[in-house]
């Protein structure tokens, strides 16, 4: 079952979250954290997975900040539009994830997956939240550039070896800067696991989903 649901974060800003419930008693709670294109039919399908795998599964429309109802194409236009209100919304996101932290916390522990900006989200909100118990990022570019954050949980992140936009190198950096955290590359580019893209890898999205399943089983159940 899901629902479009109105949350309040603490500075009294109100939005929208996508969640999605499981049919059974759920085993944990789980944050889905959007790409810069926002909470569209790919992160609501992501959404709709995690909760056919057991979670209670939310996904909060972070640009609501500055424009609702969100949904960007992946063409050079979506892209620059997404880049733009990611910039606008990038301080404030913290306090919607908090707030969405907070409702699903009702389903026992709490992780986070998030993709892209939202994977670079995940990283600055391990770092800030004591109420997580685990963290997973996709292809999250600010990661290498915010090595100096300790995450507050265990915290498992995915990049593809052929990303233009965070480049290997800086990947193998971070992993010496951070052995504590689990790293894995793919041969893929960015954005490998949305099948609404033309660089999805089929192989790749299947082998780090299933990484990050058993992640959040040895972390949330």
């Amino acid at each position: 079952m899901n629902s479009v649901l109105e949350l309040t974060a603490r500075d009294n800003h109100k939005f929208s979250a996508y969640l999605a419930q499981p049919k059974e008693k759920p085993r944990a709670g789980l944050v889905i954290l959007q790409e810069i294109f926002g909470v569209n039919n790919h992160i609501r399908e992501v959404t709709d997975l995690f909760a056919k795998k057991g979670y209670l599964a939310i996904a909060p429309s972070l640009f609501d900040r500055k424009e609702r109802n969100v949904e960007l194409s992946y063409d050079e236009q979506g892209v620059l539009k997404g880049r733009k209100l990611k910039d606008l919304c990038n301080e404030q996101a913290l306090k919607d994830i908090e707030a969405s932290i907070s409702l699903v916390s009702s389903a026992g522990k709490v992780g986070v997956v998030g993709y892209c900006w939202g994977g670079s989200l995940a990283w600055r909100i391990a770092d800030q939240s004591n109420e997580l118990s685990g963290c997973v990022s996709y292809y999250g570019g600010d990661i290498p550039k915010l090595k100096h954050c300790n995450p507050k949980c265990n915290f498992l992140s995915h990049f593809g070896e052929l990303d233009q936009s965070i480049p290997i190198e800086d990947v193998k950096s971070f992993k010496q800067f951070k052995p504590e955290v689990e790293i894995f590359t793919y041969p893929a580019q960015h954005g490998f696991n949305c099948n609404h893209r033309k660089q999805y890898n089929e192989v790749s999205a299947r082998i780090a989903l299933d990484r990050t399943i058993k992640f959040f089983e040895n972390n949330l159940d």
